[in-house]
This record gives C-alpha cells, structure tokens and sequence, in this order.
C-alpha cells in the first residue's frame, strides 16, 4: 500500500468515522490502532454491516465492533503460506504486522496479480434491468440517447450494470424497454458477449415495478431487479446470502449515507423556548439505492398493464405480512449516475 495511513484508525474514533474510513480506503478493509498505533483488531465492511443490522449507534467508539481474532502475517512471509490463507478462508485482506505495528497489506487481487482471476461465488440468477423510463434527470443527453446507453467510459450504462451481475455468474437479462427502445435493442443486439436477452416492451410507461408483471409464471427461481442508472460495487453472492439465511420475500439494497447540517441546530420546547442546541449535528439514514431482490411469489401482487411503482409493491406486501429486508453497503458501493451532479462525480469515483 502507498500511504499506510489510510488504512489505520484509532480505537476511540467513531464507527461513523471508522465507516468512512473504510470507505475512502477502497478495499473493504481498514485496521485498527491503540495510542502506540499498535494493531488492536481489524474492520472489514462485513464488520460495518453487522453493526448498522443490529442497530449498534454510529457515535459509539469503533472498538467495541472490530474482529481481535484475525489472521495476519509477519513481514518476508513465504508466498505460498500467503497463498494458503487465501485459499482456506474467507479473508480478502491480510495485514502485514512487524512488532505489532501495521507495515503492510497484503490483498487478494495484488497476490494475483489480475482481476480476472478473482474468485466470485457464482449464483446464476436472472436479472431484470428497468430501463423502459425517459431519464428526464439526464436532460438534455436523453433528448437524444436513451438513459440506458449514457456513456461510462467506452461503454453504455446498461453495459457497466451488466458486467457486475456476470462476475457472478448472471448472464441472463430481462430489459424493460420503452422509451427509444429501437436504439436499446440495436446496441445490445451488436453487444459481443455470451450474455442472453429478453425484452419486456412496455407500451407505456409502468413505473419502477409494473414490468415484472410480465415474468410471473416464467421464472421460479429470485430475481435481481435494477434500475438502470446505478451501479453496486459489492459481492452480490452476500446478497443473496442474505436473503436466503433471513427468508425474505424482497430484499431492498440500501446504502448508508452520511450527512452534516453546517449549522447549529436548535431544538425548542413549551411553544418556543430553546431545549438543545446542536453544532453542526450529523445524521446517518440507509437510502434506497434502486436495486433489489425478489422472490417470484411476489409478482402476484403487482396489477396487470398498470402504472406501478416497487415502493407500492412493498406496502401490499409488507400489509399482507410478507418478510421485507434491508442489506446495507457503503457510501461509495453505490453509484448513482441517473442526474448529471451524480454523473459527473461518479466518473472520478470510477476513474473514467
């Protein structure tokens, strides 16, 4: 690692600190320091996810949530030893300690040396692409291009989403299409891939959820949904993990997001008297990021050729006591390209 320092935080700082530590650092991995900036325990985003589901307050010191029993190795570690721990656990990150001090870390994809050989659980789901909307938030871009084939470097948007589902096995795509949907269909039907297509023609517009009325009956396994201006950069095996070990009927995809009022806050009481006073406070809410997972028992519930957002899916749903649950992932796994302050930051977050 260039700046080691990046990949460091103290013991008393905040989870919420720890969080976006973690976060800045880019690899799902950051250790954690005593006052002698001796290694005390590590935190992976596995670590931070199971802190936001057990509802553990972000302002508590990041200590009481970090792993102390992890693996590590002593520097001029023999490669192969290196190779095994790999190999035999789940750890993507290996800290490199000398006299109890951080020097190193080793990754799994700098100890391959190629991101193609990566390894990624594969779970073979199918994958249904929203992309049937105007994209007005692109204006003007969308007068002119569909929003599905924005640019991402050298590839259209709906390229970028499709190639994260594929590391995991998923090469079948169900595309809602609607507007300029000629152009969608003539860029996939030149797309070079062993990817499969099935267009779902919306003859007009159905909302976020409306389309997925036309797979019940053909599928029978969960499915992936996803709108098509936004990228997840997590393993979305995890996912489906989730979603499997917790019985949920839909699993809503939600990232943490930090924000900070740049004022004093007042609190009042008794129809004007001042109770608190806040510096600047901050606030941590998990935002819907537009991706999801669905069990095809729910397609029932949507209407038949009818306007019909997920969110009205999820009330019948969680009316009728269907189980509804929340995976969160970090600020920056999130990408959200689908307005252009977003498009244009997000180009930087991806280097392009």
């Amino acid at each position: 690692m260039k700046d080691i320092s990046n990949y460091q935080i103290s013991q008393k700082s905040s989870i919420r600190e720890a969080i976006k530590q973690l976060d800045n650092g880019g690899i799902g991995f950051t250790t954690v320091i005593d006052d002698n900036e001796k290694v005390v325990g590590i935190l992976t985003d596995g670590d931070f996810r199971r802190a936001i589901l057990k509802g553990i307050s972000l302002n508590k010191e990041v200590g009481i949530i970090i792993n102390k029993q992890f693996k590590k190795i002593r520097p001029k570690c023999n490669k192969d030893e290196i190779k095994n721990i790999f190999y035999t656990t789940k750890v993507k990150q290996i800290p490199v300690i000398e006299n109890g001090k951080l020097i190193d870390i080793i990754t799994e994809e700098n100890l391959f040396d190629s991101r193609q050989q990566k390894k990624y659980k594969k779970i073979n789901l199918p994958v249904i692409i929203m992309a049937g909307g105007k994209g007005t938030r692109l204006d003007p871009f969308t007068r002119i291009l569909p929003k599905a084939l924005i640019p991402i470097g050298e590839k259209a948007m709906i390229e970028v989403i499709m190639d994260e589902y594929a590391k995991f096995g998923m090469k079948s795509f169900f595309i809602s299409i609607n507007h300029k949907s000629k152009m969608i269909k003539a860029y996939l039907e030149d797309h070079e891939s062993d990817y499969t297509f099935n267009y779902i023609n919306e003859d007009k517009p159905l909302g976020t959820a409306g389309a997925l009325k036309f797979l019940e009956g053909k599928i029978d396994s969960p499915l992936f949904v996803s709108n098509c201006d936004i990228i997840i950069k997590d393993d979305y095996s995890k996912i489906y993990e989730f979603h499997q070990n917790g019985n949920y009927d839909v699993t809503v995809v939600a990232s943490m997001q930090h924000h900070t009022i740049p004022y004093g806050v007042c609190e009042i009481e008794n129809g004007g008297d001042l109770k608190n006073m806040i510096e600047k406070p901050q606030y941590d809410f998990l935002i819907n990021t537009g991706m999801y997972l669905l069990n095809p028992e729910v397609l029932k519930y949507i209407p038949e050729n009818e306007f019909f957002h997920i969110t009205h899916l999820i009330e019948i749903l969680q009316k009728e006591e269907f189980k509804i649950g929340v995976y969160p992932v970090s600020e920056k796994s999130w990408i959200d390209v689908g307005q252009w302050e977003e498009y244009k930051k997000n180009l930087r977050i991806l280097d392009i």
